[in-house]
């Protein structure tokens, strides 16, 4: 149990991951946490951050052209398993139970998503944690058409490691003390991944609450 602890702690550890695992590591995690429903709880959004500011710092010693590319190519990947995933499996995956590594409210809240802003929905949810897991999933399920899909797919994933990543790394190579308020940087982006998470599922409740009382005073 205590090595079960260990591994999750190391892997939700985004500092560690970078220092230890190297660039290899961090492309499949980028990979699994932008498609494989299991993996929506992995670090997104500061793990791509901080390497670009590791990178820039010399940390991570990989040229920033082999960084961009292989993050930007592990995003645009695992979206794709999760859109082919979701297309072809998304009818035994919407009616599964919840368990510790799915839970149905998570899929309904990125339909929300969808029915508001419909395919741009891929390159939102780059920026929208646990909605970027379950968004190209969904995409599949709907069968959403596979050219429209792609062209978000690729754009999304190109402006969230540009803009993280690439930050990240100006950061890094202008200001390198920043690594030593690495903390802060992740406590920022938890903030912000809690705030968004909530924010979402609120809105969502009270949409879901309007539809229902929409129903109930409907003449019948």
């Amino acid at each position: 149990m205590n090595s079960i602890t260990e591994f999750f702690q190391y892997i939700l550890n985004s500092e560690e991951l970078i220092r230890t695992g190297g660039l290899l590591v961090i492309t499949f995690i980028v990979f699994a946490e932008n498609g494989l429903f299991f993996a929506f709880f992995l670090p997104g959004d500061y793990l791509v951050f901080l390497a670009g500011v590791f990178c820039g710092t010399g940390i991570l010693d990989v040229p920033i052209a082999i960084l961009l590319i292989s993050l930007f190519t592990a995003a645009v990947l695992g979206s794709l398993v999760g859109y082919i995933f979701g297309k072809y499996f998304g009818d035994m995956f919407e009616n599964r139970p919840d368990s510790l590594f799915f839970k149905k409210k998570h899929l309904e809240t990125t339909r929300k998503y969808f029915d508001k802003y419909g395919s741009r929905t891929l390159i939102i949810s780059r920026f929208l944690p646990i909605v970027r897991t379950f968004a190209p999933i969904l995409a599949g399920l709907v069968k959403m058409p596979f050219v429209s899909f792609l062209i978000n797919n690729v754009s999304g994933g190109a402006i969230w490691i540009i803009t993280l990543t690439g930050g990240g790394y100006l950061f890094g190579e202008r200001f390198p003390e920043i690594v030593n308020y690495v903390e802060y940087i992740i406590l920022f982006f938890l903030a912000i991944t809690t705030f968004t998470v909530i924010k979402a599922y609120l809105n969502a409740r009270k949409e879901a609450n309007q539809d229902s009382s929409s129903s109930l005073n409907q003449p019948e």
